[in-house]
């Protein structure tokens, strides 16, 4: 076959293939023409696909508006180095009770059933990007620290649906933090579209709670006003299937804390109950005042919440049945979908939203499971909240593994770091990475799954308690006689003399060496050398001393310096 010929099957294979290529591209032109593009949740925008596609819709929609563009000051942290941080987070505080009226949920505007397609979507465009807008501002003050939030109008939009047709709102919220994963004003949203709508509060994994800790915070939401019921959906799922789960100790329920009605887990069966009852009686209500007699009899209970909360579980438990795909992964549900349990209960479930927030930082949203763990990039900060909520003790306990004490010159109360978690996770269970050094992106990745299903516990106080009281086990360190022992190897104990125990210089010069190594700042082959008891090392060859003796310098009585060499006194040759 000559060169000049232009029919073989390679040439004919690349054809294929650039064709194929030049009709992808123009079914993507023709979707993004037609604004038909998968559901996909954007938490953060990074890409410069998505900039460009925020650009031209912005120019779009406001081609003759151009409002200036407000810069961000790079060096605003400059402003603050004078602070400690006691005072930054002081003063953040106080910035954000004064901007929380800011801090809202996207509107739907008004709309009628003579509305066509093309105006309501630019009228939800426009209201929407206001919305991001308003949100902007708060991003620029350099005080305020703004949480990422859901950026996608098509999730809103589901929202915006699943609020209108319910008759009851659930919001489900994690038992161990609920103040993390509620957001009050869409409660007031919720308000807004019908006065006689409610807001019920849904605390799952409620069986990760001691009974202590949920009479607490039962005590805390009637003393606000708020609606709420205890619940844990792994524990109906495992009761459908004829499974019993095994609590901790203190975790069970006895016969008198289930007479409890605010502190009881509800059942299944219980759930459904009070879920119907609710909502008929907000129907009742809402007919009562419009004088409407023929309103149907069937009612609507809608479900939202945080991304990786148990929502999707919670509605395949009171179906009974997967209806809904259930991962650990945040944002496995795509669309709203209506469940009918009844002739007059149907459950109407709202793919996971991100709220704006700024109570979090990125680091606790990760270790929250609010954001997906295999997009973390910083690994030891997100590992670091856990290592802050979790108590070393417990630690040790769960992971069979024992984490460096604390310095004599630290304080003996710390927390662990990440970075001696990690560590001392990866040599208990030999995570290695293809560079040799600790693979602590993996540790990381267990670590924090662990931290979100529960394997780790841990919890939140109310605001009005406080979090030292009760923890899971105390966490105030080792005891003096332990400290005492595990240091011996260490330091010399002197007598108490009154003062406080200085650090020893070699102790100091150790960890200097050891942050040296671990940050690459020294080799591993200089600190070696100070290691003599390499067998290679023992069998070098004997070398003569020279003698030097002579070099003494004796100072005369006039301050002249004399050096004196011995005669030799060996025999002369001839």
């Amino acid at each position: 076959m000559g060169k000049g010929d232009k029919s073989g099957l390679g040439r004919a294979l690349v054809k294929h293939h650039n064709q194929m290529i030049k009709d992808s591209k123009e079914k993507g032109q023709h979707y993004r023409s037609q604004h038909k593009k998968v559901l996909e949740s954007v938490t953060e925008v990074s890409d410069i696909d998505a900039v460009i596609e925020q650009a031209d819709e912005a120019h779009r929609l406001f081609s003759d508006i151009n409002p200036p563009v407000n810069l961000i000051n790079l060096d605003s942290a400059s402003s603050n180095s004078q602070m400690t941080p006691e005072e930054r987070r002081e003063q953040q505080k106080k910035e954000e009770a004064l901007h929380a009226s800011s801090l809202r949920v996207p509107r739907r505007p008004p709309w009628n059933s003579k509305m066509s397609v093309e105006e309501l979507d630019a009228n939800e465009r426009q209201a929407f990007l206001s919305w991001r807008r308003s949100l902007a501002r708060l991003e620029e003050n350099e005080k305020l620290v703004l949480t990422p939030f859901e950026k996608n109008l098509d999730i809103w939009r589901q929202l915006w649906r699943v609020v209108e047709r319910s008759d009851l709102l659930v919001k489900v919220v994690d038992a161990r933090n609920p103040l993390f994963y509620r957001c009050p004003d869409l409660e007031v949203y919720a308000k807004e579209i019908d006065e006689h709508r409610r807001t019920l509060l849904l605390v799952n994994k409620a069986d990760l709670l001691p009974f202590s800790i949920r009479h607490k915070w039962a005590n805390y939401f009637r003393k606000h006003g708020v609606l709420f019921l205890f619940w844990s959906a792994k524990a109906a799922s495992a009761a459908l299937e004829g499974k019993k789960l095994s609590f901790s100790d203190g975790m069970q329920s006895n016969p008198q804390e289930s007479a409890d009605a605010d502190t009881k887990i509800y059942g299944r069966d219980e759930l459904l109950a009070r879920l119907q009852t609710e909502a008929e009686e907000i129907v009742l209500m809402r007919n009562e005042s419009r004088s409407d007699i023929g309103a149907s009899n069937s009612v609507v209970v809608g479900f939202v919440g945080y991304p990786n909360v148990g929502k999707s579980s919670t509605i395949n438990a009171l179906v009974g049945e997967k209806r809904t795909g259930v991962t650990s992964t945040p944002g496995k549900t795509k669309h709203f979908q209506t469940l009918i349990i009844s002739d007059k209960l149907t459950l109407c479930d709202c793919p996971g939203l991100v709220f704006p927030s700024f109570t979090s930082s990125r680091y606790e949203m990760i270790a929250s499971g609010v954001l997906p763990i295999d997009r973390m990039t910083e690994h030891r900060e997100a590992v670091q909240v856990v290592a802050n909520r979790v108590p070393r003790s417990v630690i040790e306990d769960v992971y069979k593994i024992s984490l460096p004490k604390p310095k004599p010159y630290e304080p003996q109360s710390r927390p662990p770091w990440a970075a001696e978690v990690l560590r001392a996770y990866c040599a208990s269970r030999g995570y290695v990475a293809a560079s040799g050094l600790p693979d602590e992106t993996r540790a990381a990745r267990q670590i924090l799954k662990d931290y979100i299903e529960g394997k780790l516990p841990h919890f939140e106080m109310p605001p009005d308690v406080s979090n030292d009281e009760h923890r899971v086990e105390d966490a105030a360190g080792p005891s003096s006689s332990e400290r005492l022992d595990s240091d011996s190897s260490d330091v010399e104990v002197l007598p108490n003399d009154g003062q406080e125990d200085a650090p020893s210089l070699e102790h100091v010069l150790d960890d200097l060496n050891s942050f040296d190594m671990d940050n690459g700042l020294a080799s591993h082959k200089a600190i070696q050398k100070k290691s003599s008891g390499a067998p290679h090392k023992q069998h070098k060859k004997p070398q003569r001393k020279k003698d030097r003796s002579w070099r003494v310098r004796d100072v005369e009585a006039d301050g002249i310096e004399v050096y004196q060499k011995p005669v030799n006194t060996g025999p002369l040759k001839d």
